[in-house]
């Protein structure tokens, strides 16, 4: 069997656009769950202030004279 240059460039060609797709749909990944991520820091974030300041003691004090 013999491998012709031909051969070898088609099936080179193939390989390339296997990549090209895997590699657009993984940067699709990506971008979901880099949203994902920042949805998830926002919301802790969020939270974090708001338990902060249920926890607070408010103390006001009135000067009568």
């Amino acid at each position: 069997m013999t491998i012709h240059r031909d051969d070898l460039e088609a099936k080179l060609r193939e390989i390339e656009e296997v990549v090209v797709e895997t590699e657009g749909e993984a940067r699709d990944n990506a971008r979901v769950m880099m949203a994902g991520v920042a949805a998830v820091v926002v919301v802790l974030v969020a939270y974090g202030i708001w338990r902060s300041r249920r926890r607070r003691i408010h103390i006001e004090v009135y000067q009568t004279t």
